[in-house]
C-alpha cells in the first residue's frame, strides 16, 4: 500500500483488493482519487480509521474469499466499505455482513471516494497530497498494468462478467497513450495491456480517430501496440482472442517493437465444448493460426488457459483437449475444474461432471503440460536472454524473461545477481530448467 506525505492530522484508509489485474487496475484509481483528496493511505487495519474492500465475485471461491475478507476487516477495523464484482449484488453481502458502511459495484471508483468523503469526511490539503501522473500504482515501481477498456460483449456460458462490468466500453487511444508516457516517464519498464477483450478493443467506437504525438490514430490494436512499442518500455498483451486481424501484431512482435506474448484464453480443444462454452472464435483453426505466427515470429510465447469438467464434457471431449494441447505446445498454461458461477447459463446445462472425474482430468492436464512446459524450457539453456528483476533475495535474484508475466508465469533465478536492483534489465546465460522456471547467470548490464 502506498503511503501519503507524513501527515498524522490526516484520516487514514486501509485497501484491500482481491480478484484479478482488472479489480486492481479499479483499486489504484480508488487509492488515487483518495490520496488526491488528502487522505493518507496505510497498510494495516489497525492504523486505518476506515478500511476498503475491493471484493471477487467471479467463482464461489473467489466469493468466498471476499466474504471472509470482509469478515476480517470489520472484525479487525470496524469501519468498512466494500465495492468490486461482488458489490454488483450488494444483498449477498449485507445478508452476511449487515455492518458494512456502504455497497458499491465494479469500477465504481468515484462511489467509492463519496462513500469515504461521507463516512470519514477530510478536506484537500493540496500541500500534502501531491499524487504523480497517472495515479498511485499498486504494483512493483518497474511495472504496471494498463487497462484499455471495461466490459465485455460477448456472452460465454461460464461467465457472468457482463452482468457484472457491463458491456464494452474502451477508453479513448490518446488517453490510453498518455497515460503510458506518463508511467515509462516515472521508471516504469513494464506495460501489461490488460482488458476482458483486448481484441475488441475500440470496437464499440467505431474505431474512432485520436491523436497522439501530433499524428492521428485510430482507437484499434493494432495502432495501441504499435504506439505503445515506441514508448521503450517492455509492452505484453493480455486477454487477446485468437482473431484474424490480432495477425497483423505478429509482425511487431517479430521486430521487436513488443513483446513476443500472447495472453490467449483458448479455454479447451474441442470444438462441440467451445460451442456449448459460446466462446467467441469457437469455430477458427487455432492450431493453424498458431503454425502461422510462430512462422513469422518463431520467439513467441502463449499463454493460455483452460477449463475441465465443463459440464458435458466426455472421456472422449477430453482426450481432444489433451491432443489439441499436445499440437498446440503452449509455454504457459493454467487450468481451472469447472466451477459453478451463480447467474451463468452453463448452470442449467445437463451432463454436470462429478468432482472426482473433474479433479482427475484436471491432473491428467496438468502432467501433460508440465512435460511439454519443461521440454520447451529446456531449449533454451545456453542461449542468452534478457531479463527484468522483480526482487532480489540475499545473494541472487529473481527475474523475468520476455517469456513471463509478473505473478502467473514462471521465473529466471539469476545466482549471482545479489547486487542488483528490482527494476534493472539485463542480459542473462540460461544455465538451466525445470518444469517452470529458468536460471542463469549474469553477462552485461544494459538497456
Amino acid at each position: 500500500m502506498p503511503e501519503a506525505p507524513n501527515n498524522t492530522d490526516a484520516p487514514t484508509v486501509g485497501l484491500v483488493s482481491l480478484g484479478c489485474p482488472k479489480a486492481l487496475v479499479d483499486s489504484e484509481d480508488i487509492v488515487s482519487r483518495l490520496r488526491a483528496s488528502g487522505y493518507r493511505l496505510v497498510p494495516n487495519y489497525d492504523q486505518a480509521d476506515l478500511v476498503v474492500v475491493n471484493t471477487c465475485g467471479f467463482i464461489d471461491a473467489a466469493k468466498a474469499e471476499s466474504l471472509e475478507t470482509i469478515g476480517e476487516a470489520l472484525a479487525e477495523n470496524g469501519k468498512v466499505l466494500v465495492t468490486g464484482c461482488m458489490g454488483a449484488k450488494p444483498e449477498q453481502i449485507t445478508a452476511i455482513h449487515p455492518k458494512v458502511l456502504g455497497v458499491t459495484g465494479p469500477h465504481q471508483a468515484e462511489a467509492v471516494v463519496a462513500s469515504v468523503h461521507q463516512h470519514l469526511p477530510r478536506p484537500h490539503d493540496p500541500r500534502l497530497d501531491l499524487v504523480p501522473p497517472g495515479g498511485l500504482k499498486l504494483t512493483p515501481r518497474h511495472y504496471a498494468y494498463l487497462k484499455i477498456s471495461e466490459g465485455c460483449n460477448h456472452k460465454c456460458s461460464f461467465c457472468i462478467i457482463p452482468d457484472l462490468r457491463g458491456k464494452l466500453r474502451s477508453r479513448p487511444l490518446g488517453m490510453v497513450l498518455r497515460e503510458a508516457e506518463q508511467l515509462v516517464e516515472r521508471g516504469v519498464q513494464e506495460l501489461l495491456v490488460i482488458s476482458q477483450d483486448t481484441s475488441a478493443y475500440g470496437v464499440d467506437l467505431g474505431y474512432q480517430a485520436d491523436f497522439w504525438r501530433e499524428r492521428e490514430v485510430e482507437t484499434r490494436l493494432y495502432d495501441l501496440a504499435a504506439a505503445l512499442g515506441e514508448l521503450g518500455a517492455w509492452v505484453r498483451l493480455h486477454y487477446v482472442y485468437p482473431y484474424p486481424h490480432v495477425d497483423r501484431i505478429i509482425p511487431l512482435m517479430a521486430e521487436g517493437r513488443i513483446l513476443p506474448y500472447l495472453d490467449i484464453p483458448f479455454q479447451h480443444g474441442s470444438q462441440r465444448i467451445l460451442k456449448t462454452m459460446r466462446r467467441p472464435a469457437a469455430a477458427e483453426n487455432t492450431l493453424k493460426r498458431i503454425e502461422a505466427w510462430r512462422a513469422e515470429c518463431p520467439d513467441l510465447t502463449l499463454r493460455s488457459t483452460f477449463i475441465v469438467g465443463f459440464p458435458g464434457e466426455t472421456e472422449t471431449e477430453f482426450c481432444e483437449l489433451l491432443d489439441w494441447l499436445r499440437a498446440a505446445q503452449l509455454d504457459r498454461v493454467g487450468c481451472f475444474q469447472y466451477s459453478p458461477v451463480d447467474g451463468a447459463r452453463a448452470n442449467a446445462l445437463e451432463g454436470h461432471v462429478p468432482d472426482e472425474i473433474k479433479q482427475e482430468r484436471w491432473e491428467r492436464f496438468m502432467a501433460v503440460q508440465a512435460d511439454i512446459s519443461a521440454a520447451r524450457l529446456k531449449r533454451r539453456v545456453g542461449g542468452t536472454e534478457w531479463v527484468l528483476v522483480d526482487e532480489v533475495d540475499d545473494d541472487h535474484a529473481i527475474a523475468r524473461s520476455r517469456s513471463d508475466a509478473p505473478e502467473i508465469d514462471g521465473q529466471v533465478i539469476i545466482s549471482d545477481g545479489g547486487q542488483l536492483e528490482p527494476g534493472s534489465r539485463i542480459q542473462v546465460r540460461i544455465t538451466g530448467s525445470d518444469h517452470y522456471d529458468l536460471f542463469g547467470q549474469m553477462l552485461d548490464r544494459g538497456n
